[in-house]
């Protein structure tokens, strides 16, 4: 894995021996990261990257130009990774690393109090994050309904979200989020094999239509 644009193109990540991944290609990357600039991301954007593995897309954001990330993995020893590429990469000031299961916690966690009163302090004028990643093993989004974990996350992401964010949601490609969760709403499906990618945002435009691609 590697970051492939901006001010840290081509540098490599680090990544645990027993690490099982599902690494993003850089072509599917490309597109990806294509179609959050059509949004206006991630320039000078506040981004969280939950289930982060060893940081490929917060750390993308970064490269091109985010503002700030935190990163959110459960996994202690690919914390211990993580933290490494964003000491290499040279991110360590504008990013927060957070061990902790995403579904209950999201970014930051609500407890402790003063995690939030420092994580706010780094960031003049917080008002919740641009940007959001979720991207859990797939067997943990095979339901992806009212009652799942997933549809819990989005309920407590409506919280910490800014207005007009996005969260991009990673699954299988068999795998079809509801139209909304809460205040979000699905505006944009994109499919590259196996893999899908649902972007939401926190209160759309009325009348604003889904779109739906396969690459």
């Amino acid at each position: 894995m590697r970051i492939i644009a901006g001010t840290k193109r081509g540098m490599n990540l680090f990544s645990p021996k027993t690490f099982v991944s599902r690494p993003i290609t850089d072509r599917v990357k490309e597109s990806l990261f294509d179609v959050l600039y059509n949004f206006g991301f991630p320039e000078g954007k506040i981004v969280a990257d939950l289930f982060c593995g060893v940081g490929s897309l917060g750390l993308e954001a970064l490269s091109r130009g985010a503002e700030f990330v935190t990163f959110v993995e459960q996994d202690i020893k690919i914390v211990a990774t993580l933290k490494r590429n964003i000491e290499k990469a040279g991110f360590a000031g504008q990013s927060k690393v957070i061990r902790a299961n995403a579904f209950r916690t999201s970014a930051p966690p609500a407890e402790p109090a003063v995690e939030i009163s420092n994580y706010k302090l780094q960031i003049s004028n917080f008002k919740g994050y641009d940007l959001v990643f979720v991207d859990p093993p797939y067997a943990c989004t095979k339901n992806v309904q009212e009652n799942s974990p997933l549809a819990g996350l989005m309920s407590i992401l409506g919280g910490q979200i800014a207005v007009d964010g996005i969260v991009v949601v990673r699954t299988d490609s068999k795998i079809f989020l509801l139209e909304r969760y809460f205040t979000f709403q699905l505006i944009d499906r994109r499919r590259w094999g196996s893999m899908a990618v649902s972007i939401l945002q926190a209160h759309p435009e009325p009348g604003r239509r889904k779109e739906t691609h396969d690459e």
